[in-house]
């Protein structure tokens, strides 16, 4: 009797992006410069990826090299979970994850991924999230809640990254529901956030404020460096670092509509 060998848990990773991001085998395997069909063998463990294939998957998927790792954490697959039941559909939920009951209403999950969300992927999803839970999130109450933990800067950004976001995507022709549900979110975050975050932060003006360090990958002070002289207006702004763009939260929400 014969046994199936255990699949690879980078091949099978790469197949929760590609399903992620709406891609077909075909459309992946011609970014890698492989047939379709030696990509199915990458990806049920068959045959392994070289490294250069595995920079360019980092590179295009915008994710640090660990989440190929068969130690993984749960935690973050359970954000992710708990992330697509909250609108970010085009996140893969996990079978073999238990919910956690800590994360059980979008506001929960907003502040947890604000807090230690462990890919930008995870953070860019706060997008559909907050377009799909606006009216029902007290935007006010979650953004005290983050002001006790120091984390009032990280709220700001998000908010009016995903504001920012809505504005270019509701430029392009949407059907009717997307139109509704964008102006509505916009409206709500306009009208009941505004007195909050579109002021810049206070503070001593002669004390420049610290960066806050938001991606996991930012791990030396070169690379702090780096990214915060390539900072984009919003994240200088809120004094966030991180490499995270309004293109991301826009990629994010047209991939939570199903949109290429």
């Amino acid at each position: 009797m014969t046994t199936k060998a255990p699949e690879s848990p980078i091949g099978s990773r790469v197949r929760e992006l590609r399903h992620e991001r709406r891609w077909t085998q075909q459309r992946l395997a011609a970014l890698l410069g492989i047939t379709q069909g030696h990509l199915s063998q990458l990806e049920r463990g068959n045959a392994s990826f070289t490294a250069d294939q595995l920079l360019t998957l980092l590179k295009h998927f915008n994710v640090q090299l660990d989440y190929f790792s068969p130690e993984k954490a749960s935690a973050g697959s359970q954000l992710q979970n708990a992330l697509a039941r909250q609108g970010a559909a085009h996140l893969v939920e996990r079978q073999d994850i238990l919910p956690s009951e800590r994360l059980k209403n979008a506001a929960a999950v907003i502040r947890e991924t604000l807090v230690s969300a462990d890919s930008p992927r995870q953070i860019a999803a706060l997008a559909p999230v907050l377009v799909d839970h606006a009216g029902q999130i007290n935007l006010t109450r979650l953004r005290n809640e983050l002001a006790e933990l120091g984390l009032e800067n990280r709220f700001g950004w998000a908010i009016e990254t995903t504001r920012e976001a809505i504005e270019r995507e509701s430029a392009q022709v949407l059907p009717r529901e997307w139109r509704i549900k964008y102006r509505r979110a916009a409206l709500i975050i306009d009208t009941f956030v505004a007195p909050f975050i579109l002021l810049r932060p206070t503070g001593n003006p002669n004390v420049p404020a610290p960066f806050e360090v938001l991606d996991p990958g930012i791990a030396s002070p070169e690379t702090l460096k780096e990214v915060i002289a390539n900072l984009s207006p919003l994240a200088r702004k809120w004094k966030i670092a991180t490499r995270i763009e309004v293109d991301d939260f826009v990629n994010a929400l047209r991939g939570a509509r199903g949109a290429d």
